[in-house]
């Protein structure tokens, strides 16, 4: 297994601060699956958008990733532990989960290893729930500076794994019989400097600044400036959420 790379160290507040929450409407679906779910694990949690929004359903939720940047600076919540733990080796008994989530994190795992640590923990009527968002919109003119800033200005410091997030996790075979889920929309209502903090927390931002010494973000934000409307004017920012999920059991009744 290649060593732990920390690509969001850097940004490690800001990603508490301005990543966007995931809907509400997400976790009740996941809830009604299992109403009598009594443990989570929420892998990959970065500083814990979803596990937060999951303690507060479920009876408890163990929260891990390897950044301890990140884990730093997660929100607490009642019934929620953190730990610093890889998503491919962790310290969970066999057979005591009865619902995984890993929230726009599976693109970085070595997913082999990872799927062999979920057959090993999740119980047999559990669910493995996994989910994505690309690129935001919000406005024509907006989306094409973004579109620009995404693809060209920080293009080359993306991962190569960032192209699974792009295509929903898309062609990833989960380790169970897929179950259908239905699309949650997702939006915040957002100011310029709100978003000019979520694009500080892009990796491909952090690496541009790690090779160049330069930082890109002054330029993309006096760009969408002129667009925007006032620093505080909000706007709608919309991502495309994509979830998958799978079961252990060869069908789930609905």
């Amino acid at each position: 297994m290649p060593p732990f790379v920390d690509r969001f160290a850097f940004a490690a507040g800001n990603y508490a601060s301005y990543r966007p929450r995931y809907p509400d409407a997400l976790f009740e679906w996941l809830f009604e699956q299992l109403p009598t779910a009594q443990r989570v694990w929420d892998c990959g949690t970065g500083s814990g958008q979803a596990a937060v929004a999951l303690a507060s359903r479920f009876p408890h939720v163990v929260a891990t990733d390897p950044s301890l940047a990140q884990l730093a600076c997660a929100e607490g919540a009642d019934r929620l532990d953190y730990a610093a733990m890889a998503a491919e080796k962790c310290a969970i008994q066999d057979r005591s989960v009865d619902l995984i989530t890993v929230a726009q994190a599976l693109h970085w795992f070595d997913r082999d290893a990872f799927f062999g640590e979920v057959k090993r923990v999740l119980r047999p009527d559990g669910l493995l729930a996994i989910w994505s968002y690309g690129l935001c919109e919000i406005d024509p003119a907006l989306d094409e500076v973004l579109r620009h800033f995404h693809d060209v200005t920080v293009g080359p410091y993306w991962s190569p794994a960032r192209r699974l997030v792009e295509s929903g996790y898309a062609g990833i075979e989960l380790p169970f019989n897929e179950v259908s889920a239905p699309d949650f929309p997702m939006q915040a209502s957002w100011t310029l400097a709100q978003l000019g903090g979520y694009l500080a927390t892009w990796s491909a931002v952090g690496q541009y600044r790690s090779a160049t010494r330069e930082d890109p973000m002054p330029a993309v934000m006096r760009v969408l400036g002129e667009r925007w409307g006032g620093p505080e004017t909000a706007r709608v920012v919309r991502w495309p959420l994509r979830l998958r999920v799978g079961s252990p059991r060869p069908s789930r009744p609905r």
